[in-house]
């Protein structure tokens, strides 16, 4: 149980085991803890529902779309792969971004990418920087329209984004790995599934079957990534944890 104590300035942290922690407002500690609790809350009442970017609904929390913002920024790939369409949010979010360095494009995988969503992303105006292939995003034939699309000098970022269970995303992991571009990451979203389990719209096996159990046997097969998170190019407080549905998700090819 979360205790904010405002007047006090305090943050307590009741655990299962009787125990308790204490901590002032302004600790990273007390940030963490309060940002656990707002996580779960966001979710329970679908904050990350009421966003959208240039028109297109983006399903994102916005601390993760800055945060992969500055990840691209810094790295200028060629191409982002992102698997997982929905209304395409994301994808028109990464081509603005390309469209504004001048340079870059997105490519969107979804098994089915439905007619009224296909329309409006093929109307946007930035419909130039985005490519779509309709498809599981495992089916070889699927991955091979992704690599016809890609060519061998373009610098690639992953970013994996559709079934969110383990075995989906070990098998995106083992596939799309291999078009990642050294110094350049494959991205492991949702990971937030692992301590949501128990919430509204959630099943019980969340607790391991979630992309982060994903990442960890997949980095126990592939010493040429680690879990790595990316700088934080500004930051003049002393608070650096992220509040994130990406945990554990930036893997850096070395």
């Amino acid at each position: 149980m979360l205790t904010i104590d405002e007047a006090h300035g305090r943050v307590v942290v009741q655990h299962t085991d009787g125990t308790a922690d204490e901590y002032r407002l302004d600790t990273p500690e007390a940030f963490e803890a309060v940002s656990a609790a707002w996580l779960r809350c966001g979710w329970d009442v679908k904050y990350v529902y009421g966003f959208t970017w240039m028109g297109r609904p983006v399903i994102q929390l916005p601390e993760d779309m800055i945060r992969i913002q500055e990840v691209i920024w810094r790295l200028r790939p060629d191409v982002i792969v992102e698997t997982g369409v929905a209304h395409g949010g994301s994808l028109v979010f990464y081509a603005s971004l390309f469209e504004a360095m001048g340079h870059g494009r997105v490519i969107g995988i979804d098994v089915d990418i439905r007619q009224h969503n296909r329309t409006a992303i093929e109307a946007h105006p930035l419909a130039k920087r985005i490519t779509l292939i309709e498809g599981s995003s495992i089916a070889p034939g699927t991955l091979a329209a992704v690599r016809h699309n890609i060519a061998p000098h373009e610098t690639v970022l992953v970013v994996l984004d559709s079934n969110h269970c383990r075995a989906h995303v070990q098998a995106e992991l083992e596939l799309y790995a291999p078009l990642v571009s050294p110094r350049s990451y494959i991205v492991a979203c949702d990971g937030i599934m692992a301590q949501l389990a128990g919430a509204p719209r959630t099943a019980p096996d969340w607790t391991w079957n979630n992309p982060i159990a994903a990442v960890d046997a997949f980095l126990e097969r592939h010493a040429e990534f680690a879990l790595e998170e990316p700088a934080f190019p500004f930051n003049e407080g002393v608070v650096r944890h992220r509040v994130t549905y990406w945990p554990k998700s930036f893997l850096k090819r070395r």
